[in-house]
This record gives structure tokens, C-alpha cells and sequence, in this order.
């Protein structure tokens, strides 16, 4: 999705965002990431200054936090389509001990995921892979949930994505693609650090 994403010239419009849409994107996230309690949201997007929606094509939200002293804005998260709002890498590493709902992958997963290719249902299953898990009625994991994407070995994050299947059929199936990844370190977004 960001593979080649050039701020200067893939970014059309901006507008600031409404304080009664930046709740509503702060209650969705809350509903992504569940661990995040409101005063730690309200510590990491606070109501002022608000943020600032980008429209990157025809499909990508990318919200930024204004930065006065850096004189642009940060990217902090970002929407495709109608899907969950995940945040991006950065501001992951800016805050690691915020728990976002995440994975691990195996070791043999690294070097595929630094490409940019999604994450395939073994990665996650193998030794060294983790899910959260299932209960008897409920999926750690429902096809579209969100996830900040951790490896084996690895303190820090490497991508962010969507579950394209629930975690109980990834671990039935152990076939396939298991996360669309969105976005990784070393893409476009990874090294643009403000958005003018």
C-alpha cells in the first residue's frame, strides 16, 4: 500500500479534522485495540491540536498529528477504505510500551516482510509464531482486525496489517495468506517524516 508512497506527490487534499470526528476515529481505534484504555488515548491524540486527514488516492486516509516546531505534520495512523484505523510504524516505535493488538511471526518471516510480501498462514503458526488465543466462542483474532506486526527475536515491530482470516482458521488451515501487510519498514511511509 505504501511500497512507493511519495508525500510529495500521491497526497491530493488536507483538512483538519472535526473534534466530533476525532473522537469517532478515537472510539474505532479503541474497538482495534482494546488494551488501549481512554486516558492513553487521550495522552497520545490529544483534542489540541487536533489531527489532520490526508487523502492519499481514492481510498487512504492518512492521519497526522500537527507538529508547530517541525513545521509539518506526522503521520500517526491511517484508514484504507472502510477498514480498521492502524497506526503507523513510527509512532509504534515512538511509544513501545503502548500494547496495540499485535502477532509474531518466525524468524523464517523477517526477510519476506522487510520486501513487503503479506505474512502467510505458517509464519504465524510455526514455532516462534504467537496469536492471541481463541476461546471456545470467541476468535483471538476476526478476519479484519488490525495488527501491529512483531518477529521472533525482534523488540520492535516490523510491519502493520489486516488479518484477511480469523486466527482459529489460520491455525485450522495453516494455509494461504493470513495478513495483508499495509505497511513496513523501509516503505514510503516508513521514511517520510512529515507531510507539508
Amino acid at each position: 500500500m505504501f511500497k512507493k508512497f511519495d508525500p510529495s506527490e500521491d497526497v491530493s487534499t488536507s483538512t483538519q479534522v472535526k473534534a466530533s470526528v476525532q473522537r469517532g476515529i478515537k472510539s474505532q481505534i479503541h474497538a482495534s485495540h482494546p488494551n488501549l484504555g481512554e486516558a492513553v488515548l487521550d495522552e497520545l491524540l490529544p483534542k489540541k491540536p487536533p489531527l489532520v486527514q490526508y487523502k492519499i488516492g481514492p481510498h487512504l486516509m492518512l492521519y497526522c498529528k500537527q507538529s508547530p516546531d517541525k513545521g509539518g505534520d506526522e503521520p500517526v495512523f491511517f484508514q484504507h477504505r472502510d477498514g480498521p484505523i492502524l497506526p503507523t510504524l513510527k509512532f509504534v516505535h515512538t511509544y513501545p510500551k503502548v500494547e496495540f493488538t499485535s502477532v509474531t511471526v518466525d524468524k523464517g518471516a523477517i526477510p519476506f516482510l522487510l520486501g513487503g510480501a503479506n505474512v502467510m498462514c505458517p509464519g504465524l503458526t510455526n514455532p516462534g509464531g504467537e496469536m492471541p488465543s481463541d476461546d471456545d466462542e470467541k476468535n483471538g483474532l476476526e478476519k479484519g482486525d488490525g495488527v501491529v506486526i512483531y518477529a521472533e527475536g525482534k523488540e520492535l515491530p516490523l510491519a502493520v496489517g489486516m488479518m484477511t482470516m480469523s486466527s482459529r482458521d489460520v491455525r485450522k488451515k495453516n494455509k494461504g495468506n493470513g495478513i495483508e501487510v499495509s505497511h513496513f519498514l523501509g516503505d514510503g511511509l516508513w521514511l517520510t517524516e512529515e507531510i507539508q
